[in-house]
């Protein structure tokens, strides 16, 4: 049995809404990082399901490329966060004021 494309389209689409939701209502720099995750799980799924409804490699290439960038991405935000976890002892993007020491 063959899901068809659509399916995967839909499920990308309630993924990348979920991860738009969790970025916009979260506090949290943790759980914004997650989201973004998520949006870019959400589109390497989307880009995948055309690459196989399309027999090509492309969006397979482009996953791998995506996946590479989220992998760094995620290196230098949990960096960055645990350096300002540091200094400001705490995680919330709300108490979290650069331009004011």
């Amino acid at each position: 049995m063959i899901v068809p494309t659509s399916y995967y389209l839909l499920l990308g689409g309630i993924l990348f809404v979920i991860g738009v939701v969790g970025v916009l209502s979260r506090r949290d720099a943790i759980v914004i990082l997650m989201s973004i995750e998520l949006m870019l799980n959400a589109v390497n799924l989307t880009f995948i399901a055309f690459s196989r409804h399309l027999n090509l490699l492309d969006g397979q290439i482009f996953v791998f490329f995506v996946m590479v960038v989220a992998a760094a991405e995620v290196a230098v935000g949990l960096a960055l966060i645990v350096a300002l976890f540091r200094t400001r002892e705490s995680v919330y993007v709300d108490e979290i004021n650069l331009m004011k020491w």
